[in-house]
């Protein structure tokens, strides 16, 4: 079970073309929570490395994953909730952004799902080749990490709605500030 937060961060991950700044966006409006998009806080050597069609080394990602880290303690420490995406592919990479109510909501479907997502996608620097390497490098979240986990064959809508439901948060317009009850772990 997740801690209780009473101003948590979600972080919202998957491999590219999961879902993640879509369902994000979504979360973050409904909630009225900050939101930040993981893949602006990039170094400019890794878009190039990516656009260039070359997988990203743990080397490329630790720059990268601080900066990400860093969102989400400035939020831990000011009691402000948010939402950042962030692939998160690995658990240690979870380990440097894990912190008191920080829960990963993981956007999993196959390959070919995601594939055909990536296919119909324009103007990301991600290009639907890497995909492959984002799977390889993938570690599903395990049981110490408060996670919940979500198939992405809804709309996006759906899934956003999915994400508040199950963690028992609120809409921004609610009488009450948003509270995760629990996160629930999943393995769909």
């Amino acid at each position: 079970m997740a801690k209780t937060a009473q101003h948590p961060v979600l972080v919202i991950m998957g491999v590219s073309g999961s879902g993640k700044s879509t369902v994000a966006g979504l979360v973050a409006g409904k909630l009225g929570w900050d939101l930040a998009e993981g893949d602006d806080l990039h170094p400019a050597s890794n878009v190039a490395k990516m656009q260039a069609g070359e997988p990203l080394t743990d080397e490329d990602r630790w720059p990268w994953l601080e900066s990400i880290a860093e969102w989400i303690r400035a939020h831990a420490q000011d009691g402000t909730p948010g939402v950042i995406t962030c692939s998160a592919l690995k658990k240690v990479y979870r380990d440097a952004l894990r912190g008191e109510g920080v829960v990963f909501v993981f956007l999993q479907g196959s390959k070919d799902k995601i594939s055909d997502r990536l296919a119909s996608r324009h103007g990301h620097f991600m290009p639907p080749a890497l995909l492959e390497s984002q799977f390889e490098a993938l570690e599903a979240p395990t049981e110490d990490e408060d996670f919940i986990s979500l198939c992405v064959s809804a709309l996006p809508s759906e899934e956003a709605q999915e994400i508040i439901d199950r963690l028992h948060l609120e809409a921004a317009d609610a009488a009450t500030p948003s509270t995760p009850q629990s996160a629930l772990r999943n393995t769909l």
